[in-house]
């Protein structure tokens, strides 16, 4: 039995940049419609004692012979949270490990990649306006995936820890798109934005869709802290809802749990995941009223890239 490789995040970083990332996650979601992936709930366990908690990812790529779990660990501490992550890969041929990787890399490219196939799918055609809430990495990847999907004329940035940031870190930011400016407030990135792309680790809501000046598609990530919601729950009834995967989110996404309980929320109201749209079985939405997407990271989006970084780094 050979060792797994091992790959850690400056390595993943590297391998990443050659990889195109949402095409890799298209395939996954079209092979979960066809039946060749499987994909199980998230595990949430609790630390005792309110000392934080970890969330297994798990997934099987049949096509491909591998299985894995990534597994994340919110650590709380007198400092702020820790959050750190690790992916395993296995053969499904041998039973033996294949690839241990540092998945902070990852995750921020599974999750801004996420996004950027579901606003390929779900945006207007004509959609020029996007507006983008989060400055952190994962904010960062959110903008490098999604720049050429549409013919935006006007990219907004905000966020409340911008001018913490350093001239550098700004000018790194711009660096990324030329038509990127930062916004002063909240309510002047998201006006007349077309597409709001809400990526920070907020446990509690950043925006309300009610508040918006026309609809808009609203995209929303997950962060470890329980019940986390980037929009108020009850704001679920009044949109057209889609998700990566119908089957799991529902039961971990925190504006669905909590809208399910306190605001009669179905969540056969869900009209289509990632799986369904790219396999033409969900209809777009219209907008004649927000449409909401929300994400809260698969295991098999983690499984999907380690298998192509293990792959890459076997042929070199």
């Amino acid at each position: 039995m050979s060792a797994p490789l091992v790959i850690d995040q400056q390595h993943a970083r590297q391998l990443l940049s050659q990889l195109d990332v949402p095409q890799i996650l298209r395939k996954l979601f079209r092979d979960l419609a066809a039946g060749q992936a499987v994909q199980p709930p998230q595990q949430l366990v609790e630390f005792p004692g309110g000392a934080g908690d970890f969330i297994n990812y798990g997934g099987v790529l049949a096509e491909d012979g591998v299985y894995g779990v990534k597994t994340s660990p919110y650590i709380v501490r007198d400092s702020g949270p820790l959050v750190t992550a690790w992916t395993l890969l296995m053969s499904m041929q041998s039973g033996q490990p294949l690839l241990l990787c540092d998945a902070g890399e990852l995750t921020t490219a599974r999750t801004a990649a996420t996004t950027a196939v579901a606003v390929d799918a779900l945006a207007a055609t004509g959609a020029r306006r996007l507006a983008l809430i989060g400055s952190g990495p994962i904010a960062r990847a959110h903008l490098r995936y999604t720049r050429d999907l549409r013919d935006w004329q006007d990219i907004r940035l905000y966020s409340p820890r911008l001018h913490q940031q350093s001239a550098e870190q700004r000018r790194a930011l711009s660096d990324l798109d030329p038509r990127l400016t930062f916004a002063e407030s909240l309510e002047q990135a998201v006006q007349d934005a077309d597409v709001i792309m809400l990526c920070t680790s907020s446990a509690s809501p950043v925006i309300d869709p009610r508040q918006l000046s026309k609809p808009a598609l609203i995209t929303s990530i997950s962060t470890n802290a329980v019940r986390a919601h980037e929009v108020p729950p009850e704001t679920l009834a009044s949109m057209d809802v889609y998700c990566d995967y119908r089957l799991t989110t529902p039961g971990s996404a925190g504006e669905m749990r909590i809208a399910s309980e306190q605001h009669g929320w179905q969540a056969d109201a869900i009209i289509g995941d990632l799986a369904q749209l790219l396999s033409d079985q969900a209809p777009r939405p219209d907008y004649q009223r927000h449409a909401f997407f929300r994400s809260i990271g698969l295991g098999l989006e983690d499984i999907a890239l380690a298998n192509a970084l293990y792959r890459l780094q076997r042929a070199d």
